[in-house]
């Protein structure tokens, strides 16, 4: 099993929603806020759990996700934002979250029914599976959101 794969949705998971509480402020993304405290090496360097956290926020920046003007040394990206690409796709609405809310009133219904919210309720929950689906549809760029609700 690919254990760093579901680090790796977990980490752009948490730093994305990071990200998306703060918008459209700029913030130091700590990545020891998104993982916990990790002791370095023998040597002094980062973790090889803590590289992978780094990793997987430089390339949410690479692929367009969020940008930032620099890193704390591995400790962080200074001046962190989400792009319009990242803020729309966690800001969308699910459609199966839709179904299951009709009773809710608008405003309730655009908080509950987005990415986010659901990115959020499957960390809360620790459920693996849902984090790696609902990551995946961040990703996803080829298809229209349905159901847009920002």
């Amino acid at each position: 099993m690919d254990l760093q794969i579901d680090d790796f949705y977990k980490d752009c998971a948490s730093g994305l929603l990071q990200l998306y509480q703060a918008f459209p402020r700029r913030i130091a993304l700590y990545v020891e806020d998104l993982i916990g405290p990790s002791e370095p090496d023998e040597f002094g360097l980062p973790s090889k759990r803590h590289e992978s956290c780094l990793g997987a926020l430089l390339w949410l920046a690479d692929e367009g996700y969020l940008r930032f003007d620099s890193t704390l040394r591995f400790e962080a990206l200074d001046q962190a934002v989400l792009t319009e690409k990242g803020f729309l796709r966690l800001s969308r609405a699910l459609p199966d979250a839709l179904a299951r809310a009709e009773a809710l009133p608008a405003s309730v219904l655009r908080v509950h029914a987005s990415l986010a919210q659901q990115l959020r309720e499957a960390l809360r929950s620790a459920d693996s599976e849902r984090l790696a689906h609902l990551t995946r549809l961040v990703f996803e760029g080829g298809a229209e959101p349905s159901g847009d609700i920002v």
